[in-house]
């Protein structure tokens, strides 16, 4: 799929839930796949980690590559990661229609974002919870796709910050109308309504997908709330 034709169906899907496939059973990759398949439309959220950026390690472009045959789902990497830009090539081979890295690593990120572009893939910036949300401002005319850390990135299974909502707020009134607006940390049925009705587009469930039972009934329901928040 074409960079617009990936925005496209993404816009027209929303609310998307995107699991974080770092949540997910890495003994049984096959079978967690297999089992987000009927889940309607998802993006599958891939969390690198460098152990650096974050003080964590996670996986790279190949455990993404290795997954790829088994799904036609869409694939966002976020690249928490210090030097993204080496790793980049990578993570498209792998075969991610979207890819996003943050701000605070690339402090100037507007070549890194036309380079995701001329790439033909979505172009994400991401920005922590510490970092003030006109730092992005700027660059928003680069941007495919904002993700707001509602969590101080790292880690799953960490509660939502409310001051997330007043830079989605902010976000959405400056971002372009076909840009996406995203939100990760702390998203279960308890949050993902105030998130939606702040303006994100797309939510990143880790432990409020992998936790339950049924994948399908727990991202049947995280969508129903978000849709709720928005009528």
């Amino acid at each position: 799929m074409t960079r617009q034709s990936v925005l496209e169906t993404l816009r027209s899907a929303a609310p998307v839930i995107a699991p974080s496939l770092l949540k997910c059973d890495f003994g049984n990759l096959q079978r967690e796949v297999a089992l987000l398949e009927p889940c309607g439309e998802t993006l599958f959220h891939w969390d690198a980690m460098d152990g650096h950026f974050v003080p964590n390690l996670s996986y790279g472009a190949m455990v993404v590559e290795r997954v790829r045959p088994m799904t036609r789902r869409l694939f966002d990497a976020h690249l928490m990661l210090s030097d993204p830009e080496k790793y980049i090539d990578g993570f498209i081979k792998a075969g991610c229609e979207c890819i996003t890295f943050h701000i605070e690593a690339v402090p100037e990120p507007t070549e890194l974002l036309r380079r995701l572009r001329d790439a033909d893939v979505v172009a994400g910036l991401a920005l922590n919870p510490g970092t003030p949300v006109d730092r992005l401002f700027p660059y928003l005319e680069d941007v495919d796709q904002v993700l707001v850390m509602s969590v101080e990135p790292g880690f799953g299974g960490q509660k939502f910050i409310p001051k997330a909502l007043d830079k989605l707020h902010a976000l959405r009134k400056r971002m372009p109308a076909d840009a996406l607006l995203s939100v990760d940390g702390g998203i279960d049925p308890s949050t993902i309504g105030a998130a939606a009705a702040a303006g994100a587009q797309v939510f990143v469930a880790g432990s409020a997908v992998f936790d339950e039972p049924d994948y399908d009934a727990a991202i049947r329901e995280l969508r129903k709330q978000a849709q709720d928040a928005r009528t």
